[in-house]
């Protein structure tokens, strides 16, 4: 005997995009339904999820390379330019004993973003290959991926800030560098394939297994 997996559409309910409000069912096609509270249209699932997460990580992953590669800063001091990637400005705080600095810019801008990424592959291969392995922490772990990808903002944070308040003309400037530009971008993207990727196709693969 196998235990019967009741999902909120096999109750009759949709749950809000939006406001995670949960509505009933109405008669006619859900594409027409909209939230009551909230007035989002309802689906039974994010159209077209997978394929726009993949568009959006693929897209992240092509900004990533140029935002190590170019500088994120450009220091002029007295007459002299100094620009910084993020790994050199990683680099440089390390070597002048900022140790707790530098692991908090390597860890928000490499660690978090291309773990990210990482484990929004593999989320979206287990998917498309139907895997029933570990439902349940594959859920979470994309709750935790979720929840950790607008902390990749801190290096922007930091840069933003230097910008402001650094300006003594001649004696020192700083200037956001283009790599700054991808970067954001790469942290947009990714904040964006979290919130299109749709967890409940997950628990889809466990449905057809419980229905056979």
């Amino acid at each position: 005997m196998t235990d019967t997996l009741l999902t909120a559409a096999d109750a009759g309910l949709l749950n809000c995009h939006s406001c995670k409000l949960l509505t009933e069912v109405q008669s006619g096609p859900h594409a027409e339904q909209h939230c009551p509270r909230c007035g989002s249209h309802l689906h039974l699932r994010k159209p077209d999820s997978l394929a726009r997460t993949w568009a959006l990580v693929i897209a992240a992953f092509i900004c990533y390379i140029p935002a190590n590669l170019l500088p994120m800063t450009s220091v002029t001091s007295l007459g002299n330019v100094q620009e910084d990637t993020i790994m050199s400005g990683v680099i440089y705080f390390m070597q002048h004993g900022e140790w707790p600095i530098g692991l908090v810019i390597l860890v928000a801008s490499i660690v978090v973003p291309l773990t990210k990424l990482f484990i929004l592959i593999y989320l979206l291969i287990t998917v498309q290959r139907k895997s029933q392995w570990r439902p349940l922490e594959r859920t979470r772990l994309y709750r935790v991926t979720e929840a950790i990808g607008r902390w990749s903002m801190t290096d922007i944070y930091v840069v933003t800030i230097l910008v402001a308040l650094v300006q003594l003309g001649n004696l020192a400037t700083i200037e956001a560098g283009i790599g700054a530009i991808f970067f954001g971008a790469v942290v947009v993207l990714t904040i964006f394939a979290a919130m299109t990727f749709d967890p409940r196709e997950i628990w889809d693969n466990m449905e057809s297994t419980n229905d056979r």
